[in-house]
């Protein structure tokens, strides 16, 4: 072996060592942010941060247009706003307090003890994005708090931030547990992301990804979770919020931005060895 080879093979190990660094030390923000202790001077240990754990199902009390919502400035402008009734969720609840609804971040805009409700805005951005725009009241919904720094994570990290709608294709049942086959719409943008055993909100919940297809996946509930979600109740054919798992958004960030360093590289030492071996030929 040239001692060339042997410079590149050391380089080449190193830049990897490098980069798989690197994309640990990204993708261990967040739980490093879970796993911090709570600030002496906070009152709230809550994070924007969700574990796909869903704590209750919450039932649509009204989904409705305002054109006198009063904005910044003073002016007015529309939106639309969505009511829940809920119990286990209102628990520590606060104005401006996060509350993820089948998997969806939203913010607390008003609380009602005695009618047990909470009442979330829904920007244009979330319509555009998610089904909550076509909710009726008396339909489900999927509930979970904020997640406290330092408590446990049953699932994975879920933002509430939704990348698109899925298609229940297909069901079935498997001795106790029940199948779905789940038909992604953002395919090209989404499905790069979703791999075999790996985590996937749907509605909210921290799934386990079974086979995956070209535009599809399955997923598997156990007798527990099925009556713990709303996902069992929902037709062939009904729409699901689908978030991808986030740790796989930030690998293929910190790759990206390294990958020309190690193809440049590469390319540096093939043109040396040419011109090694040129010279030995002469």
């Amino acid at each position: 072996m040239s001692s060339l080879r042997v410079i590149f093979i050391l380089l080449h190990y190193l830049l990897v060592s490098f980069t798989t660094g690197f994309i640990l030390s990204t993708t261990t923000t967040i739980p490093s942010l879970l796993s911090r202790s709570p600030s002496a001077s906070s009152s709230n240990s809550a994070l924007g941060m969700f574990t796909g754990i869903v704590e209750e199902m919450g039932t649509v009390v009204s989904l409705e247009e305002r054109t006198d919502m009063v904005l910044w400035d003073g002016s007015t402008g529309s939106g639309t706003e969505l009511v829940v009734k809920a119990d286990v969720v209102l628990d520590g609840a606060y104005l401006g307090c996060s509350i993820c609804v089948s998997g969806v971040c939203l913010t607390a805009t008003e609380l009602n003890e005695d009618k047990h409700t909470f009442k979330v805005g829904l920007a244009p951005e979330t319509l555009r994005r998610t089904y909550l725009g076509s909710l009726k009241a008396g339909e489900g919904v999927n509930l979970e708090r904020a997640s406290e720094i330092g408590g446990r994570n049953s699932g994975h990290f879920v933002q509430g931030h939704v990348d698109g709608i899925g298609t229940i294709q297909s069901k079935w049942t498997d001795q106790d547990s029940l199948w779905l086959k789940i038909q992604v719409a953002d395919a090209k943008n989404m499905m790069k992301y979703i791999v075999p055993k790996g985590f996937i909100a749907v509605d909210g919940t921290s799934l386990t990804v079974c086979d995956v297809g070209e535009d599809w996946f399955t997923l598997m509930l156990v007798e527990y979770t099925q009556k713990k979600i709303i996902l069992p109740s929902k037709p062939e054919g009904g729409s699901v919020n689908l978030e991808v798992d986030v740790l796989g958004k930030y690998s293929e960030t910190a790759l990206a931005a390294l990958l020309p360093r190690l193809e440049a590289l590469e390319a540096k030492v093939e043109s040396l060895e040419k011109q090694i071996a040129d010279g030995k030929s002469k």
